[in-house]
């Protein structure tokens, strides 16, 4: 009787922990988090990396993938000419970037709760292409997997 008993609650709670984690909240984005979007001069000079930076983070995925999406950042603003301020904000998001922080921005952010480094599922990837805003621009949704 106890091994059915441990059974149907391992069941059980491998079915909840299914459930929650194909909870996904719709896409948002803050642009450059606690950074400045742009220069004085153009207030939104990097904003674009720093949105398709959270969309990477919203959907998640692998310890490797965070680290391309880190990578990603530090290249399109070094490429606009701010490569000083790319390396600054490499280290930003390394930093304060983990899944485990207790920051809203946090690599999953999308996701309650949310899981950790790991692989989408084809049906997390879905969900993440169901829940995008139709005016986001296709570079910077590119890579959902």
């Amino acid at each position: 009787m106890k091994l059915k008993t441990f059974f149907f609650l391992l069941s059980l709670s491998l079915f909840i922990n299914a459930v929650n984690a194909a909870q996904l909240k719709p896409f948002t984005t803050d642009g450059c988090s606690l950074f400045p979007d742009g220069t004085l001069e153009n207030e939104t000079l990097w904003l674009e990396c720093c949105i398709k930076h959270d969309f990477a983070y919203w959907k998640g995925g692998t310890y490797e993938q965070r680290l391309q999406a880190d990578k990603e950042l530090k290249q399109c603003v070094a490429s606009l000419g701010e490569e000083d301020l790319a390396a600054l904000m490499y280290a930003g998001v390394r930093l304060g970037g983990s899944p485990y922080s207790i920051m809203d921005y946090r690599w999953g952010y999308g996701w309650s709760p949310n899981p950790g480094y790991r692989s989408l599922s084809e049906n997390e990837r879905e969900l993440v292409e169901s829940r995008l805003p139709d005016d986001l621009p296709k570079n910077i949704t590119s890579s959902i997997d």
